[in-house]
């Protein structure tokens, strides 16, 4: 399953350095996964100061 952020993402950036595989982008108004890409691997979880990735 992949990681989709919430509409709680504050667009710091802190997840998108993060993601082994480049599949976190700047969307319109929060940050976006691509689910293709999203590995499962929670390594946005772990930094995101509001706890907007989740599990989808």
């Amino acid at each position: 399953m992949a990681y989709k952020i919430s509409d709680e993402c504050i667009s710091c950036g802190a997840c998108e350095p993060e993601c082994p595989v480049n599949a976190i982008s700047e969307g319109d108004g929060k940050y976006v996964i691509d689910a293709e890409t999203c590995i499962s691997c929670g390594a946005c979880a772990g930094v995101c100061p509001v706890g907007a990735p989740k599990e989808d």
